[in-house]
């Protein structure tokens, strides 16, 4: 444990200083650093998440530290980096093009009409192309150090530059991936990098062998086309599926057992919030009725590290711009952070 926290009392206030939960740590002595990433500009439907990151931050000092998965998870040190102020800037100014682009293709015409937004399209991919780069380096250099990361969004197409971080650290791992969306779409709207393709994306790194995909119930035929064909490489547990079995008698747990066993040793998980139920974050960018409850999320990653696999990673993404969703978020980041912990221990 570092010098800062030595005399820390975890039963105190949370100090609003800067820093997740208000811990005394800076980057180098946290273990667990994490990278907040303001950026939302394909979203097609409800926008904000660019300030997820903020309102998890700000949510995050109300939280009492006792977890009762870990109940010294607070020990490892977890430190967010200060948000990209230019990178929130960028967003704005790119989020104004990208409406556009959809706004058109929404009409049904084609984007070389004049006045032609072939140019612009091909200046926000660049830009996509730019925050997944900062990402990876960031990442990188963490890892590194020998830290753990966690990736705050923004939209769902944040954690790109995180995950070919990880790919190039670890020959073969899996994603566990919280969605009411598969985020299989190639290029969605022309955009290559949104937040409708971020699984399509990881889909092309060879080092992820697996994806599973839990609480999936609003997606295309394109989509159910290339799970079924992708020789279980990507698994889906549909919402309908998971709630049918539930209703007839299977157990929860059971079900994440079974969730659980297509992932190899080394797991990372993706959690976009709008696979919950959207009373609990309700201003997510596409929020979809049904989905899971927030233990039952809980329940299941508790499972994975039950299972002696390790969590690699994870993110948070689609936090809505509001105070109860910051709240949820902050819950979700302090669990996977201390879930994450524990799973280190698994030998």
């Amino acid at each position: 444990m570092s010098n800062q926290l030595q005399d820390y009392n975890p039963s105190g206030i949370g100090e609003v200083n800067g820093n997740l939960l208000g811990l005394p740590c800076d980057y180098e002595s946290a273990n667990l650093i994490v990278f907040g990433v303001p950026w939302e500009v394909t979203v097609s439907y409800g926008a904000g998440t660019a300030n997820g990151p903020q309102r998890i931050l700000d949510a995050s000092t109300q939280l009492d530290l006792f977890d009762f998965d870990n109940p010294d998870g607070w020990k490892q040190g977890i430190f967010m980096v200060e948000i990209p102020q230019d990178i929130l800037e960028k967003n704005t100014y790119y989020r104004a093009l990208a409406a556009k682009i959809i706004e058109r293709l929404a009409q049904g015409k084609q984007l070389s009409d004049t006045p032609d937004l072939t140019p612009v399209l091909r200046e926000i991919n660049q830009a996509g192309q730019q925050v997944n780069q900062w990402l990876f380096e960031n990442c990188q250099q963490a890892i590194n150090k020998g830290k753990r990361v966690a990736v705050i969004g923004g939209d769902h197409s944040s954690p790109l530059g995180y995950f070919q971080a990880l790919a190039a650290e670890y020959t073969n791992y899996g994603i566990l991936h919280i969605d009411a969306h598969a985020d299989l779409r190639d290029a969605y709207e022309g955009f290559e990098f949104s937040h409708a393709s971020i699984m399509f994306n990881a889909m092309k790194i060879p080092q992820i062998s697996k994806l599973v995909q839990v609480g999936l119930r609003d997606i295309s035929h394109d989509e159910v086309q290339m799970i079924d064909q992708s020789s279980d490489r990507i698994i889906a547990y549909y919402d309908p599926a998971i709630k049918q079995k539930l209703y007839s008698g299977t157990t929860w747990l059971d079900l994440c057992r079974e969730i659980i066993s297509h992932l190899p040793e080394y797991v990372y998980i993706s959690f976009d919030v709008d696979g919950l139920d959207p009373k609990l974050c309700p201003s997510t960018g596409t929020p979809v009725p049904g989905g899971l409850e927030l233990e039952q999320t809980f329940c299941l990653f508790r499972e994975l590290v039950n299972s002696g696999r390790k969590i690699i990673g994870f993110d948070i993404c689609e936090v809505g711009d509001a105070e109860w969703d910051g709240n949820v978020g902050a819950r979700v980041v302090y669990k996977l952070a201390n879930l994450m912990d524990l799973s280190q221990h698994n030998s």
